[in-house]
C-alpha cells in the first residue's frame, strides 16, 4: 500500500511561507516496510486524487479552518478505494465528525508521533481500530522530521518544534485544551540537529514552532518556591534547558534568523531576552490582543499590560533586537470606535515590525466557543441546513463575516474598521519607514516583500469579499517567488552540529 500525507488548503499559491512540519514528522514515523510516503501540501498545489489507488492510505491533517477542504479530499480518496485517516487539532476535538463528513476509516486524536506506526500496522493486517488516541507524549519522544523529503524551491521558512503545551488559559485559544498546560520540552541536542540539517539545505529563516517559547517564567519559579511546591526543580530544569538551547543556536552561522511565538511576560526577563538576542531569535509573534485593560480581562489575558505599560513591554523586545509580530483582536464587547485608532497608534508607537488584526472568532475547544455555542444553539440558526455553531462545515463564501454580536457596532462596521487598520499599518509609506531599521539591503528587501505578501495572505481570513480574495491570491503568487529568493541562502552541506556548551 502507498501512503499519501495531505495538508488541505483551498488556495494554492505555488510557494509556501512556512513548512507544514506535521507531514514530515509522520513521514519519519512511517515504518520502512511501507515505503516512502508521498507528501502533498495544497499550499503549493492541489492534491491530485487520481494518484490514489485502491488500498492506499491517505492521511489528512486538519485544523478548524481547513476541515471542510480536508473532508472533501477524504471523500474523494475513499471513493477511489483508499483507507482514509484523519488527524490534527480539529478531529482531536470532534473525532466523530470525520466519519460523518470526511469518509474516515480511522481517526487519530492527540499526538501522532508514536501511534501512527501502530495504525499503519493495523491497517496492513486488516484489523484497524476506529479511533486511536495518541495522547500527549513527552518531549523526549517527539520525532524529528524527514527533511530529505522536502521539495526544492518550495518554502521560505522551515519549522522545528522545541516544546508543546502552554500554561496560559486565554479564552480565545484552544492550545491549552488540545496540547495541555504542562510544557513538554525536547532536548536541545535533537533540536539543533534538525536546525543544522535545514541550514545545510539553505534555509536561513527557521520558525521555532512552539505553543509558547517562554514556557516557564521567573514568576512561575518564584511562586512555586514561596508555596514550597513540588515542581520547583522541574521548572528550573525547563528554564535551564531553554538557555542551553539558546546558547547552542548562538553557535550557528550568524546569517540565520529564528522566529517563534512567545508571551508578553518575557519582556520582563532581561536575561532571557539577552539570550534570545545572542541566538539570533529575531522575530516573535506576541499576542497583544487588546490595548485596553477591559479588553484583556474579557479574553482572560490580564497578565498582559495595557496603554503605556504595554508600549514599554513591546519596546523591551525591540531593544533586544527581537522584532515583533503583534497580534490584535477586534470585535471584543469592550471595543468602541476609538479602539481601532488607538490600536493603530500603539502599533506604531511600540515600533512593531509586523501586526495582524483579526476579528474575534469562537474556535472549537475555547472558552469563547463554549459560551457562544450554548447561546447560538437556542436560536437554532442555520445556513444551508448547517447549524451556525458548526460554521467550519459551511462553504467559505457563505459563512458570516463575524459570529459574535457586539453591543454598540454592527458586523459591517467592525469589518470595515478592521480593514482600515490593516491598510494603514501596511501602507507603502509606513512599510518603507519601518524597513529602515534593517541593517542591510537584503534584509530590507525581504522586509518590504513580506510586508506586501502578509496582508494579501490574510485577505483569505473571511474579512474580505470573494473578489478581493481572488485578487489577493493573484498578488500573493506574484510576490511569493521573488520573496523566497531573499529568504533562502547558499546551502552549507558541510555544516557541523555545534558542541554542547560547558556548564558554568
Amino acid at each position: 500500500m502507498n501512503i499519501h500525507l495531505v495538508n488541505p488548503n483551498d488556495m494554492s499559491f505555488g510557494i509556501g511561507i512556512i513548512v507544514p512540519r506535521w507531514m514530515y514528522v509522520l513521514a519519519s514515523a512511517t515504518p520502512k516496510k511501507f515505503g516512502v510516503p508521498a507528501v502533498i501540501d495544497e499550499t503549493l498545489e492541489p492534491f491530485d486524487v487520481d494518484t490514489v489507488a485502491p488500498g492506499d492510505v491517505v492521511g489528512i491533517g486538519i485544523h478548524t479552518l481547513n476541515a471542510l477542504r480536508g473532508y472533501e479530499l477524504g471523500n474523494k480518496a475513499r471513493a477511489r478505494g483508499a483507507r482514509v485517516v484523519f488527524g490534527g487539532s480539529h478531529v482531536t476535538l470532534y473525532p466523530e465528525e470525520a466519519f460523518e463528513h470526511g469518509g474516515a476509516d480511522c481517526v487519530v486524536k492527540g499526538d501522532g508521533d508514536l501511534v501512527w506506526a501502530e495504525l499503519l500496522e493495523d491497517l496492513d493486517s486488516g484489523a484497524p481500530e476506529r479511533i486511536y488516541d495518541g495522547g500527549r507524549i513527552e518531549g523526549d519522544a517527539f520525532l524529528p522530521a524527514r527533511w530529505d523529503l522536502l521539495p526544492e524551491n518550495a518554502y521560505m521558512i522551515a519549522s522545528v518544534q522545541t516544546v508543546r503545551g502552554c500554561p496560559k488559559h486565554c479564552s480565545f485559544c484552544s492550545v491549552w485544551r488540545t496540547d495541555g498546560q504542562r510544557p513538554r520540552q525536547r532536548l536541545s541536542e535533537v533540536v539543533v540537529q534538525e536546525v543544522v540539517e535545514l541550514r545545510r539545505k539553505g534555509f536561513r529563516f527557521i520558525l521555532l514552532a512552539d505553543d509558547n517559547f517562554y514556557p516557564v517564567t521567573q514568576q512561575d519559579i518564584e511562586l512555586e518556591q514561596r508555596r514550597n511546591g513540588p515542581r520547583v526543580e522541574e521548572l528550573k530544569a525547563i528554564r535551564a534547558e531553554r538557555f542551553e538551547l539558546l546558547d547552542r543556536l548562538a553557535a550557528l552561522p550568524h546569517d540565520m534568523v529564528f522566529l517563534t511565538q512567545i508571551t508578553m511576560e518575557a519582556a520582563e526577563d532581561k536575561e532571557y531576552l539577552e539570550a534570545m538576542k545572542r541566538a539570533n531569535v529575531k522575530g516573535a509573534l506576541v499576542g497583544v490582543e487588546s490595548v485596553t485593560e477591559e479588553g484583556l480581562k474579557a479574553v482572560f489575558k490580564d497578565f498582559n499590560s495595557a496603554g503605556d505599560a504595554l508600549v514599554r513591554r513591546l519596546q523591551a523586545f525591540v531593544e533586544h533586537d527581537v522584532h515583533i509580530l503583534g497580534s490584535f483582536i477586534f470585535g471584543l464587547s469592550t471595543d468602541r470606535d476609538e479602539t481601532f485608532d488607538a490600536t493603530a497608534a500603539l502599533a506604531g508607537e511600540a515600533r512593531l515590525d509586523f501586526a495582524q488584526f483579526v476579528t474575534l472568532t469562537p474556535f472549537p475547544g475555547t472558552v469563547d466557543f463554549k459560551k457562544w455555542e450554548s447561546e447560538i444553539a437556542q436560536a437554532k440558526e442555520t445556513i444551508d441546513g448547517i447549524p451556525l455553531n458548526r460554521f467550519w462545515l459551511i462553504p467559505r463564501h457563505k459563512r458570516p463575516k463575524l459570529y459574535l454580536p457586539h453591543p454598540t457596532m454592527t458586523p459591517k462596521q467592525i469589518r470595515e474598521k478592521t480593514q482600515a487598520v490593516w491598510r494603514k499599518f501596511y501602507s507603502l509609506g509606513n512599510v518603507w519607514k519601518r524597513s529602515g531599521a534593517t541593517t542591510n539591503w537584503r534584509d530590507r528587501l525581504a522586509y518590504v516583500l513580506i510586508s506586501m505578501l502578509f496582508p494579501q495572505m490574510y485577505a483569505n481570513t473571511g474579512l474580505a469579499t470573494d473578489s478581493a480574495r481572488g485578487r489577493a491570491r493573484f498578488m500573493a503568487r506574484m510576490i511569493a517567488k521573488p520573496c523566497r529568493r531573499v529568504f533562502i541562502s547558499r546551502p552549507l552541506p558541510d555544516l557541523q552540529v555545534p558542541a554542547s556548551p560547558q556548564p558554568a
